[in-house]
């Protein structure tokens, strides 16, 4: 199963497409949690234990755990030991350099943080994607328009006549040969939301934004998925993680998460039918066939002068005119145009093995 496979099949399972952001902030943890990384582990526990079946993912920011040093990371694969093996675990840090350093990336987070999905910045190219891309059974959010407001300083960039998402949005729908790619797009522009989604094709979006920095979550919810015909991912982290500062914590996170998950369903059982693509053009209004229209009748002609008489007096001959006949303009009639129980993962000291020189082939040209 790849990493679109796993990500649709728990997004069915648990009628969700909200993700929880697992950032771990010591200054809004209620209590004790804080004060050390004991207590931020069982902080982190209990809000998996209380919402695994209200999300189709988790999303640790490796900046909130890098931050605290080698136990940080120690405290990251605890809690993602914890994390359901069927729910998708993206590790959001959006990571990118040369291929070889690429390479040491991709297994740090695929391999010893055993993540489903990780989040890439596209600015080096293709070179720096493909050592992520190779993986076929794992998945990479690349950053297409965020939600700061210094996206307009690059993303916004006009090359060629379009912007410059658009390009990034063009360049991965073609580098996605094995369906394991998606893109990062901030719910706090819709409008764009909606022309990277005709973009993505069947692409999974992830989406943050919504709560604290002011998305909306119902245009995140239709224009992210084109009306709820296509993946995505919506992103949620304070509201959830933080909805309570008091001992009913996780409690709070549960029915934060259930709120969202009804408004969504709501606006899709009030979404009559998807919005048209760009490939489907809008079906053509039925008509009436139109009466035949009758020509008008010819008028009578002048009869020819009578020839000059035969030899046998006795005959008359007439020269008849033409009988008019009734013409029929008849207009085409227009056509129809016919759409786990939680158990703990064991890590396993990998050996040294050497490795095959991989030779690498030039990126593709977009």
């Amino acid at each position: 199963m790849n990493a679109v496979s796993k990500l649709q099949k728990i997004q069915a399972k648990n009628e969700s497409m909200i993700c929880v952001g697992m950032d771990l902030d010591v200054r809004k943890m209620p209590g004790d949690h804080g004060r050390n990384l004991k207590g931020m582990f069982e902080f982190a526990q209990e809000i998996i234990n209380a919402t695994k079946d209200l999300v189709c993912a988790y999303k640790p920011n490796l900046a909130f755990y890098e931050s605290l040093g080698p136990e940080g990371l120690s405290l990251l694969t605890q809690i993602i030991d914890r994390i359901p093996d069927d729910i998708p675990v993206i590790i959001d840090g959006k990571r990118n350099d040369i291929g070889n350093t690429a390479t040491h990336y991709a297994e740090a987070l695929y391999d010893r943080l055993n993540a489903d999905w990780i989040t890439f910045n596209p600015y080096m190219g293709y070179d720096t994607l493909r050592p992520f891309i190779e993986r076929k059974d794992r998945g990479v959010f690349v950053l297409c328009l965020t939600s700061n407001p210094g996206s307009q300083d690059f993303q916004m960039l006009s090359v060629e006549g379009k912007p410059l998402y658009e390009v990034v949005a063009e360049k991965v729908a073609y580098w996605n040969k094995d369906n394991n790619c998606g893109l990062v797009v901030g719910a706090t522009a819709p409008e764009q939301l909606r022309d990277i989604r005709r973009i993505a094709g069947d692409m999974p979006l992830l989406i943050p934004g919504v709560g604290a920095q002011g998305g909306s979550l119902e245009k995140a919810a239709t224009f992210g998925t084109d009306n709820f015909t296509r993946p995505a991912v919506i992103n949620v982290s304070r509201s959830v993680l933080y909805a309570s500062r008091d001992a009913d914590f996780a409690k709070k996170a549960r029915q934060e998460l259930a709120k969202l998950n009804g408004i969504i369903a709501s606006i899709r059982k009030s979404t009559k039918r998807p919005e048209l693509s760009q490939e489907r053009a809008p079906e053509k209004p039925m008509q009436q066939p139109a009466a035949p229209v009758q020509a008008p009748l010819k008028p009578p002609e002048t009869p020819a002068p009578p020839p000059p008489p035969r030899v046998d007096p006795r005959r008359e001959d007439f020269q008849r005119g033409d009988s008019p006949r009734e013409d029929f303009q008849r207009e085409d009639s227009p056509r129809e145009d016919v759409q786990r129980e939680d158990l703990p993962r064991e890590y396993v000291q990998r050996k040294d093995a050497p490795r095959e020189d991989v030779r690498r082939e030039d990126p593709p040209q977009g």
